[in-house]
């Protein structure tokens, strides 16, 4: 679903992302983990079409990201990290509003709405304006409004980011549901322990370039170690001994 080969971004002398490349496969959950400044945004950007890339390949579903934006786009569903939205529409109404930016038609808009609704357990609070929806509430507005065009792949950049236990275990187990019906997702996340638990595979990135990709099981077993420790030694933290 997701080929990225080579890909490369540069902010005049700033190398953000350096000659990285990695895969994910349909119906396929894949954890994207580095710390902050390592370029997971910045790589998030360019897949999703919304920033070039200096150098490299990135297609998605077998479209060229570049040559065949309209294509890739129609196939995306894209969560940022920092999500605004008119916080005077409702969640019915928010999804509307993006129902028509993709020429969706009504009947069929109607049915989407109904289903996302359900998905994020909205449905009581679908007439509620978004300024009174807690932090948990607007990420699962998000999901439902990257949701609304049925894309293929889901991009989600710190879906769980501020999120008490229980909003990060719901956006968990619609995750969950989204792999389950095959759609492919990938995000970004610090909870590391979370990403363990979700994630088929993951790749790690450390000041631009990636250092590891692989099954989660696959790398615990090599690395004899959680998740948590592999990717602190990949970025060579090294814990300050007890006064």
């Amino acid at each position: 679903m997701i080929e990225v080969r080579n890909l490369t971004k540069r902010f005049g002398e700033l190398v953000a992302i350096r000659d990285i490349s990695f895969t994910a496969a349909t119906g396929e959950i894949l954890g994207f983990l580095g710390p902050n400044g390592a370029g997971k945004t910045t790589t998030m950007r360019v897949i999703t079409g919304f920033m070039p890339a200096t150098g490299g390949t990135v297609k998605v579903a077998g479209y060229d990201i570049f040559d065949d934006s309209y294509e890739v786009r129609k196939r995306i569903g894209y969560l940022p990290e920092l999500a605004y939205y008119y916080k005077f529409l409702t969640a019915e109404e928010l999804l509307r509003f993006y129902a028509r930016i993709f020429g969706i038609p009504r009947a069929e808009a109607d049915r989407r709405i109904e289903q996302l609704l359900k998905l994020v357990e909205l449905e009581s609070a679908r007439k509620r304006p978004i300024k009174t929806y807690s932090k948990g509430m607007q990420q699962r507005v998000g999901l439902a409004q990257a949701l609304i065009n049925d894309p293929d792949l889901l991009i989600l950049d710190e879906p769980t980011s501020g999120l008490d236990p229980l909003g990060r275990m719901k956006v968990r187990e619609i995750i969950q549901r989204l792999k389950n019906e095959g759609k492919t997702v990938f995000f970004s996340s610090h909870e590391l322990g979370e990403v363990e638990t979700v994630c088929d595979r993951v790749a790690i990135i450390n000041q631009g370039e990636l250092k590891v990709e692989g099954r989660v099981a696959d790398l615990v077993a090599q690395h004899q170690a959680n998740l948590e420790q592999i990717f602190l030694n990949i970025i060579g933290y090294q814990p300050q001994p007890a006064a």
